[in-house]
């Protein structure tokens, strides 16, 4: 499997979440926002970091980048996306995904091993997680908060499409805990925390076994990767 991996003026994390994809077992491509050719890939994801320096709001100059076109067609025709942190808030900009983010209610960037509960387990970036389970991702963000109108987060609630909640503490003030989402098709996901920081032992977060022992994050991209096995 070929998951392409797109890097934006900013970006930060895009080795990690290709060596993330490596370590999955599938294979990174790399791919440049200034291209409008997708070079045939079987999913896609949007990394972290400060697209275009997040100069106006994080993420919007990046969802009008050239490559967005072609990431918004693969989307709507089902291709597996996952948009981690300014990822996220592109996928929100461009519309893939309800909502917004916005600065933290505390005002301060902040940087955590954050518990989630995993609240839908049949995307296809959460397939081999099991429905409530407890995990914990690494967070690093300065405008995380998760808001929509009230119709909007009753619907996403409803229709099962909150695929993460914070657990313990609300890092960043999201509505209804909110760390991620996904949409009504469950192909397109985006979450605040970052997977990619949390695949190996020796390097991720701190587990009642020892540290840095935890590896929760892997299951994002195995679960594309089983995904499109059952699927072939």
């Amino acid at each position: 499997m070929r998951i392409g991996v797109i890097t934006f003026p900013g970006s930060l994390d895009d080795r990690d979440a290709a060596r993330a994809v490596r370590f999955a077992g599938a294979e990174p491509v790399a791919l440049w926002h200034g291209s409008h050719s997708l070079e045939g890939v079987d999913a896609l994801v949007l990394p972290g970091g400060f697209s275009y320096g997040d100069y106006l709001r994080c993420g919007a100059i990046a969802a009008l980048s050239p490559i967005m076109s072609e990431v918004i067609d693969a989307a709507n025709k089902g291709m597996p996306v996952l948009g981690i942190c300014n990822g996220f808030q592109m996928l929100a900009e461009a519309h893939l995904l309800e909502g917004g983010l916005i600065r933290n209610d505390h005002g301060s960037f902040i940087c955590r091993d954050q518990l989630l509960r995993v609240e839908n387990a049949s995307t296809a970036w959460t397939g081999n997680f099991e429905q409530g389970q407890e995990i914990t991702i690494p967070l690093k963000n300065g405008e995380g908060g998760f808001i929509a109108d009230a119709d909007t987060v009753k619907r996403l609630e409803g229709e099962g499409q909150v695929a993460f909640r914070y657990l313990g503490v609300n890092p960043n003030g999201s509505v209804n805990d909110i760390a991620g989402v996904s949409n009504a098709r469950g192909n397109v996901v985006g979450l605040m925390p970052h997977p990619e920081h949390a695949i190996e032992e020796g390097f991720g977060p701190d587990t009642h076994a020892a540290m840095r022992n935890g590896t929760d994050g892997l299951a994002f991209f195995t679960s594309v990767i089983t995904q499109a096995l059952v699927a072939r």
